[in-house]
């Protein structure tokens, strides 16, 4: 088998397609928690601050000099990404709680007892029969 059939064996198995979608999900889920944490969650919060936008909130470590520009420390872009990091990580952890409910609701079903065999169901018959008479 050469190389290239196995990687077409291994790429076109079920779990890889869906990590991969997952992935491609996933980064688009990103974008979307940052822009809410960005453009609609943070600017009320730095109303309520005093009128801080947090993109703003740095610490020059050293100003600027002829043609170089200051070294900042970014603080509020960081706070922005914790922000947004605790904002998925809640996601993922409603998803997955639902996921292990569904699970062990799978789970406590009982299966139902298998069929008698064709064997068992004639023994009865005849049992059945002999004791009725």
């Amino acid at each position: 088998m050469s190389m290239m059939s196995e990687f077409k064996d291994f790429a076109m198995k079920g779990n890889v397609v869906d990590m991969a979608v997952g992935i491609v999900i996933g980064g688009a889920f990103g974008k979307i928690v940052s822009s809410f944490v960005a453009d609609v969650l943070m600017p009320p919060i730095g109303i309520l601050l005093g009128g801080v936008d947090f993109s703003d909130l740095a610490v020059t470590l050293k100003a600027a000099a002829e043609g170089a520009e200051a070294v900042t420390m970014r603080y509020g872009v960081f706070i922005q990404t914790v922000v947004d990091f605790v904002i998925i990580a809640f996601a993922i952890f409603m998803v997955v709680k639902a996921m292990n409910s569904m699970k062990k609701k799978e789970e406590a079903a009982p299966a139902a007892p298998p069929a008698p065999s064709k064997e068992e169901v004639l023994l009865t018959e005849i049992r059945d029969a002999l004791r009725s008479n």
